[in-house]
């Protein structure tokens, strides 16, 4: 196929078979009504009816028999048969011509360099449709037939995915005047609020930002080892010695614990978690893929989500109050991001709000809660899967914690640098990554016409306003990146292999200008969690298939499929 020169013939193919089913019902409702006119004739000839009548007569209004009003007329003179019908298909045919102009209209023009738009598109819904079914299958399809470089049309809207590293350099090399977050991702201020992330101005954004950059660099991480080990032994402690598990609900509870300890500070943790665990999940439920599109349409997820975030910011308010009224001494020695996020101060001298404060601890923890919780449960169901595999993580365990001559199975307590020497289990960690991103697509707005070249050497030009998108979830899985790509594999990150090297091959996290902020957080506390996890307990697979789950495509941010069972055993 030829990209737009394909794309304009499948769209006139489209055309010609709606007229042709529109010419096609006009010729059969003429067959038919030129049926009915036969039988009525045989009728006629086959004589009299049982009341004595000739078929085709009347009563007069003298009683006697008359003859029948002529053909095409009611008695009152009246057109009937095909005069109506042919009206009523010439308003079906309008109806159809209508809507093919209407599409024709909406659907955005393709110049010389723009990339190619795939076929078989629905008039005006475009590829909204097979979007909707499996937006996984139609990238990978789409990156098979068209290349690296290629646009969908969702109704007026155009996205163009640039898929492999040499094509979405241009999405994480752009800077915000080339490529805006705000306008995809602005349906998220339904949930962080004003003036926070994507509803608030450049400048401010960027000392929020670096503000949370600071405060997840390795001087406070440090610190977050030894919470994070104890909200995880504490955990343990109820699983007993042996028995099942759900592994995803489990390491999902778990890691909004840590997460609560770290973020959110000991008072939080201690007083108000389980108020804030149960907003959170209001909030959380109420992110929808028909959010995306409509953010404030009257439905219950909706209005739940909405008076969640109303209590959110009056519970972290008198927190932060009680904190003030405290005193910078007890200030100065908090290491949770709430005390940061207390502490900003816009370069204008205002200070932040407590919706504000909030806003930003409510957008932390929904990055981090679903990255973290996910990408543990799969690296737990690979290891469970694998017992040689889980059998050298522990090994790595026991090399670099030695063993506690105390206790003939524990080894000794986490540390940081304990933690940064865990090469296999970081791994294992990645692998996962790789393979089940946490999300399948990365977008941004094109803010004015953006270059982009394909791996196969053309240079394009992406309109501005269209959606530009990486996909993650397709790039990552590419043969020609990732060899034997389906199976998972923690060594190629390792060397000599690091199949992970070439720039903006692997990009769970993101990249360029808007990577991840939170990604060294979240590698020490899965490393943290899957450390103790794995040092104390055997893990096997328990699904109902013996195999581990496939993704949930239909969720926001895709996880395993449910059940994830598992069955343990204390070492």
């Amino acid at each position: 196929m030829k990209g737009n020169e394909e794309g304009g013939k499948e769209g006139g193919r489209e055309g010609r078979m709606v007229i042709f089913f529109v010419k096609e019902e006009v010729d059969n409702e003429e067959r038919v009504e030129e049926g009915g006119k036969e039988e009525e004739g045989k009728e006629t000839e086959r004589g009299e009816t049982e009341n004595g009548k000739k078929q085709g007569t009347r009563d007069c209004p003298d009683g006697r028999e008359c003859a029948p009003p002529p053909r095409g007329k009611r008695g009152d003179g009246e057109p009937v048969g095909s005069a109506e019908e042919g009206r009523r298909t010439e308003g079906l045919s309008a109806a159809f011509l209508a809507f093919l102009c209407l599409s024709f209209l909406l659907t955005p023009r393709s110049r010389k360099d723009t990339p190619p738009v795939i076929g078989n598109a629905w008039p005006l819904f475009g590829h909204f449709f097979l979007f909707l079914k499996s937006p996984i299958n139609l990238i990978k399809s789409s990156y098979q037939t068209y290349g690296s470089v290629f646009t969908v049309n969702l109704f007026t809207q155009r996205m163009t995915f640039l898929i492999g590293p040499e094509a979405a350099a241009a999405f994480f090399k752009a800077s915000d005047k080339e490529l805006g977050q705000d306008e995809v991702y602005g349906f998220m201020k339904a949930v962080f609020g004003e003036g926070v992330v994507y509803d608030s101005d450049p400048k401010k954004r960027n000392l929020q930002m670096q503000r949370t950059a600071n405060a997840l660099k390795s001087g406070r991480l440090r610190t977050y080892v030894e919470k994070i080990t104890e909200e995880t032994e504490a955990f343990f402690k109820g699983w007993g010695e042996a028995g099942e598990v759900d592994i995803c609900e489990a390491l999902s509870d778990l890691i909004i614990l840590t997460a609560s300890r770290c973020l959110h500070g000991d008072d939080v943790r201690q007083e108000l978690f389980a108020e804030v665990s149960k907003l959170y999940n209001d909030l959380d439920q109420g992110i929808t893929p028909v959010s995306v599109l409509f953010p404030n349409l009257p439905i219950p997820s909706h209005w739940k989500r909405d008076a969640a975030r109303k209590e959110m910011v009056k519970l972290f308010s008198k927190v932060i109050q009680r904190r003030r009224a405290a005193g910078t001494a007890e200030a100065e020695a908090r290491t949770d991001i709430l005390q940061v996020f207390m502490d900003i101060e816009y370069k204008d001298g205002s200070k932040i709000t407590d919706d504000e404060v909030t806003g930003l601890l409510i957008a932390l923890l929904f990055a981090g809660q679903h990255t973290s919780s996910i990408t543990s449960s799969w690296t737990a169901l690979y290891l469970a899967q694998n017992k040689g595999l889980q059998d050298r993580v522990y090994a790595e365990q026991v090399a670099i914690r030695g063993q506690d001559t105390g206790s003939e199975a524990a080894l000794r307590a986490l540390d940081f640098d304990a933690v940064g020497k865990m090469d296999l289990l970081f791994n294992c960690l990645r692998e996962a990554l790789r393979m089940h991103p946490p999300l399948i697509m990365l977008m941004r707005q094109c803010r004015q016409d953006l270059l982009v070249q394909s791996q196969e050497g053309k240079a394009y030009t992406v309109p501005k306003g269209s959606v530009v998108a990486v996909s993650p979830s397709v790039q990552q899985r590419l043969p020609s990146l990732f060899p034997v790509p389906d199976s998972f594999d923690p060594d190629r990150f390792a060397p000599p292999r690091e199949e992970h090297k070439p720039l903006f091959a692997y990009v769970p996290f993101g990249g360029g200008l808007h990577a991840c902020l939170g990604q060294q957080f979240a590698y020490v506390q899965l490393k943290t969690v899957l450390s103790l996890l794995f040092s104390k307990f055997e893990l096997t697979l328990a699904t109902p298939d013996g195999a581990v789950p496939p993704p949930n495509y239909h969720a926001m941010v895709v996880g395993p499929t449910a059940p994830c069972t598992v069955k343990y055993r204390r070492r």
